[in-house]
């Protein structure tokens, strides 16, 4: 990660009611660091809490492998998370009661445990680590198996901040405001370690609500698109943000019509970035660049993107086509931790990364994702149809809230496009049940070609999702 950039600060680090100015914040993560030395890797329970910042933070600055784990994982996925990374001990806090009754049947190994103190203070300076050795390993969600663990090094890490910096034109003089969860890229690298190395400070919330971000006056402002609805479904707290400089949104696309509410209520156009946990953050808008709704923006410094075809052959960036994702770069991980064989499948033969999202990319280097190829790209009759683009159109009908579409399994087309849609009140609901969602077919006719209309509609009350707001597809499809 390298030194920490800019002055002292009297709230550096605010964490609900925990404030901590720059020198005493490292100082307590030297301690933290002193605590663990010798050790390779320590597992912590990323609760929304100054002891987690601090239990990653000294692991940094020891060179000691941290292994965040959600807090809200069930015993299994501890027991897998602590078997699967090697963890030694965990720093911090402990596991709920009913995940330690579990040790007793074996289900999550029995770990020591350090302890994180707010208060102890090291001014020790202790030698940096090995910008090629691993920083995090965080877990990937195991839509598709078992969660792996990804392996990021300080020089990646450091690498997509400062990549970061220069979009957003992100500086020491900024305070981010934020309530995402610490075991992400988003809520940790970006969220955290992202004001750390800049120089400026950091407002945790502990929850995102509309409320506690316009409780205070930052700079930036971060949340994924569920937190940046419940922001526009609370006007007067959208307006308190109108004094920041960036609202920056991601882990999920953002809806058009939220993104043009958001810049209705704040006056500000919001920023859109993608990436994922092997590849950190690679593509956003700028802060003084065009912000397109529906697109992500552009390569971030130290950042290749090229798009191809499913035989491997390149797909034309001319802002129509599209193809499966794929990215190099000073920003992607070292490789799924005791998998070579999958991290080596994961890259084609000259070395760029598979991400598994389908984009298209316009002349300028603009691009748009569609989603994932396993979800979101729809062959219906013979074409190719992006998710996204039906998501786009639906959504901008007036009882539609939320929308996912998804293709199920037709005899006749291969896949029958279908739209699951949340809407706005009860009334709406009644209405598109009454039609069996006929009109939300019929207004998307000016804007989608026959083969991309939804053939079915579906009303439900809400869609499922994980932790970061990413709507679980395969839920709706199975």
């Amino acid at each position: 990660m390298g030194a920490p950039a800019g002055g002292d600060d009297p709230e550096t680090l605010v964490v609900g009611d925990v404030a901590m100015a720059r020198t005493e914040l490292y100082a307590a993560a030297t301690a933290v660091a002193e605590r663990i030395a010798g050790a390779e890797r320590v597992a912590v329970l990323a609760r929304p809490t100054a002891q987690t910042v601090l239990a990653v933070l000294g692991g940094l600055i020891a060179g000691v492998t941290v292994v965040p784990v959600p807090p809200d994982s069930g015993p299994g996925e501890i027991g897998h998370i602590l078997r699967d990374s090697g963890a030694q001990a965990w720093l911090g806090a402990a596991p709920e009661p009913d995940v330690a009754q579990a040790f007793a049947a074996d289900a999550v190994p029995e770990l020591p445990f350090v302890p994180v103190r707010l208060h102890a203070r090291s001014w020790h300076a202790l030698p940096a680590p090995d910008p090629a050795s691993p920083a995090l390993i965080l877990y990937t969600s195991g839509t598709t198996g078992a969660p792996k663990g990804v392996v990021l090094s300080h020089r990646a890490i450091a690498a997509d901040l400062d990549g970061l910096a220069v979009a957003w034109q992100w500086t020491a003089d900024d305070v981010l405001v934020h309530g995402l969860p610490l075991f992400h890229v988003h809520g940790l690298v970006l969220g955290i370690l992202g004001p750390l190395r800049r120089g400026g400070r950091v407002i945790h919330t502990v929850r995102p609500t509309p409320e506690r971000y316009a409780e205070h006056r930052g700079t930036m402002y971060f949340g994924v698109p569920t937190v940046w609805s419940r922001v526009a479904a609370a006007p007067e707290a959208a307006r308190a943000l109108a004094g920041a400089r960036l609202l920056v949104s991601g882990s999920a696309p953002l809806p058009v019509p939220l993104f043009d509410r958001l810049r209705e209520l704040t006056g500000l156009a919001p920023i859109e970035r993608y990436g994922m946990s092997e590849t950190l953050i690679t593509l956003s808008t700028r802060a003084d660049g065009e912000r397109r709704p529906g697109w992500v923006g552009q390569s971030v410094a130290g950042v290749e993107t090229r798009l191809r075809d499913e035989r491997g052959e390149p797909v034309p960036h001319d802002g129509a086509s599209i193809g499966g994702l794929e990215v190099r770069g000073a920003t992607l991980f070292d490789g799924y931790l005791n998998k070579p064989d999958v991290t080596a499948a994961e890259h084609t033969e000259d070395g760029w990364f598979r991400t598994g999202d389908v984009a298209c990319i316009d002349a300028g280097g603009f691009h748009r994702i569609v989603g994932r190829a396993s979800t979101d790209l729809i062959k219906s009759g013979g074409y190719r149809v992006g998710a996204g683009e039906v998501e786009a159109a639906v959504a901008a009908h007036p009882d539609v809230a939320e929308v996912a579409v998804v293709g199920v399994p037709d005899d006749d087309l291969g896949q029958r496009i279908v739209a699951f849609v949340v809407a706005r009140d009860g009334a709406g609901a009644r209405r598109l049940r009454a039609e069996g969602g006929a009109s939300v077919i019929d207004a998307v006719t000016g804007a989608l070609s026959a083969h991309k209309r939804p053939r079915a509609v579906r009303v439900v009350d809400a869609l499922p999702r994980n932790a970061m707001g990413k709507v679980q597809k395969k839920q709706l499809a199975g």
